[in-house]
């Protein structure tokens, strides 16, 4: 399956604003937004961390496979996808980064 067709599999990230990436001190990383060019990432790295607890080496895997076509293009134009990149950079690795979802109040 390609990104379009997995990503409609995913749980759906509309009640989210934002997730934060923290690393092992709780330093925010990266933030991945839900705005157009981020939502797809948004709903991916939500899946892995209700799924996994973390992004770790595993989520990583799983990610990269859930990204798809993406996946190959990250890996031939580095750089290109960052959040695809920073999966990538995990495999092999025992670090992981933690999931903080920011809620989307209906304030906004």
């Amino acid at each position: 399956m390609g990104f379009a067709e997995n990503l409609k599999h995913l749980p759906k990230v509309s009640h989210l604003l934002a997730i934060e990436l923290l690393d092992k001190d709780g330093a925010v990383v990266a933030t991945i937004e839900n705005k157009p060019g981020q939502a797809g990432s948004l709903a991916v790295y939500n899946h892995l961390g209700q799924t996994f607890g973390a992004i770790t080496a595993e989520a990583a895997r799983k990610g990269l496979e859930l990204y798809a076509e993406h996946t190959v293009d990250a890996q031939a134009h580095p750089g290109k996808h960052p959040n695809i990149d920073r999966l990538s950079q995990l495999l092999g690795t025992d670090g992981q980064l933690r999931v903080k979802h920011v809620f989307a109040t209906g304030a906004e």
